[in-house]
């Protein structure tokens, strides 16, 4: 069975998510310190799939952890539209922080991205 499910070969109709990949940039906040912002790179159509959850706590109180994977069309290593850990995909409200990215088959048509969703309990 192909990790998009239906035993057949990823076909392009899965990717069926419109999400905004984001990087983190370290703006100087005037006082010798940094602030962290997120920069729109671009625009991928992709398939999330649920993996598991927990409930933690935060400095806030209760957080709930969602693991996510994320599977977008490939790109080569270094091209602007390839996600990288330590980036983020926004799908309206939601954040989907890139922990690991990996090539689904030999030929890097399609990349699971391994993500986490905070949301507070």
């Amino acid at each position: 069975m192909s990790a998009l499910g239906g035993g057949g070969p990823k076909s392009v109709a899965t990717l069926n998510r419109r999400l905004v990949l984001e990087a983190p940039q370290d703006v100087a906040d005037g006082a010798g310190g940094y602030t962290r912002v997120w920069s729109a790179i671009g625009t991928l159509w992709a398939r999330v799939d649920p993996r598991s959850g927990r409930q933690t706590e935060g400095e806030a109180g209760a957080m709930s952890s969602a693991g996510f994977t994320v599977t977008v069309r490939g790109a080569p290593v270094g091209h602007s539209s390839r996600p990288v850990a330590g980036q983020r995909f926004v799908m309206a409200t939601r954040i989907f922080l890139i922990e690991a990215v990996t090539e689904v088959e030999p030929r890097g048509m399609y990349l699971d991205c391994r993500c986490t969703e905070e949301v507070s309990a």
